[in-house]
């Protein structure tokens, strides 16, 4: 990342997080205390070759013992101008609560996709009533609505592949999910744009999201998504699909 960012004249925003730490052995725990959370951003710091990070958050809200020590040392970070702005990701709106009693949350990362959307119940309601901006992730579900998953490359999932024991990526559940991605490439024909690109787009609709996390491992893949920046879908389209995702939210409860 260092070498990606060195010497340009204006260099993209650095995101990054803290509470998930590694031993010498690889294996991975969970801090939030001060002086664990203080190792990770100099060590951050050191590594990108920045005097300053644009958003740090809390990965994980673990131990839920340690939030308050965790985001104090967020806040002090903040105040010493190390880090430009303070998140959390994965938490929920008792745990915001707790950390903005301390201090004000800048952002929020949850999980949200149309197989996931459980976060506009309470969540995503939260943080637009408190200005908490909201970097959602997982909006294509690892794939799952990306239009390029078949069956076939699903059963030809390696074991280690955390997907291939996935409810989501089971039955009853997969019958259902690729019914969703196959409207949402149906849609997407109509403008040009991919199933991905739609299911990315949908997860923009609400004015409470601020931004959608999105990856590629290849340049074809990232073209295959990059539209969803500037594609909106209308209200029919949106209705059409919300249809669809109530019926099999429906169907999965019977």
């Amino acid at each position: 990342m260092s070498k990606a960012v060195a010497g340009l004249s204006k260099r993209p925003y650095i995101f990054t997080k803290c509470s998930l730490v590694w031993d010498r052995n690889g294996v991975i725990s969970h801090s939030l205390k001060r002086d664990s959370v203080r190792k990770e951003v100099e060590d951050s710091l050191k590594r990108l070759r920045v005097d300053a990070i644009d958003l740090y958050q809390i990965h994980w809200p673990d131990p839920d013992a340690e939030i308050e020590e965790g985001w104090t040392t967020l806040a002090e970070l903040k105040r010493e101008g190390k880090v430009r702005y303070i998140g959390v990701s994965n938490f929920d709106v008792e745990q915001m609560r707790r950390a903005q009693a301390i201090a004000p949350i800048d952002s929020l990362q949850p999980p949200y996709s149309l197989i996931h959307p459980e976060v506009e119940d309470e969540i995503l309601p939260f943080c637009e009533a408190n200005n908490i901006g909201v970097i959602v992730y997982s909006p294509m579900m690892s794939g799952l609505l990306s239009g390029r998953m078949t069956r076939q490359r699903i059963a030809n999932l390696p074991e280690d592949d955390w997907r291939s024991k996935s409810p989501d990526f089971q039955e009853p559940h997969l019958s259902r999910n690729l019914q969703l991605a196959e409207l949402l490439r149906n849609i997407g024909s109509r403008h040009g744009r991919s199933a991905g690109e739609v299911a990315i787009a949908w997860t923009l609709r609400l004015p409470a999201v601020t931004g959608a996390i999105v990856g590629g491992r290849g340049p074809e893949q990232v073209e295959g998504i990059i539209g969803a920046g500037t594609f909106r879908l209308n209200e029919a389209e949106i209705a059409e699909i919300e249809t669809v995702a109530r019926a099999n939210v429906a169907q999965a409860v019977w």
